[in-house]
């Protein structure tokens, strides 16, 4: 896992910041805030709004992030 963390510049893990969840580099906002939001249906610009500390490259690096590490993941029925 520590080296598929490596390919992203744009989120951390660190038991110190929001209890090791993956947040957005530089912020305290989680991973998981930024895609509820666009599940949600918010557009980029919304949520840029709304946390003026992301960029569109820090949300689609989230998307990425999501993508890449449920890719493997078997949801039991």
């Amino acid at each position: 896992m520590e080296q598929k963390l490596r390919e992203f510049k744009r989120i951390i893990i660190d038991p110190k910041i929001m209890v090791g969840k993956p947040v957005i580099k530089g912020t305290r906002i989680p991973v998981y805030v930024v895609l509820n939001l666009l599940g949600e249906g918010c557009s980029f610009e919304e949520i840029i709004k709304d946390y003026p500390d992301l960029t569109k490259e820090d949300i689609l690096e989230a998307v990425k992030f999501a993508a890449q590490f449920t890719e493997f993941e078997e949801v039991a029925a």
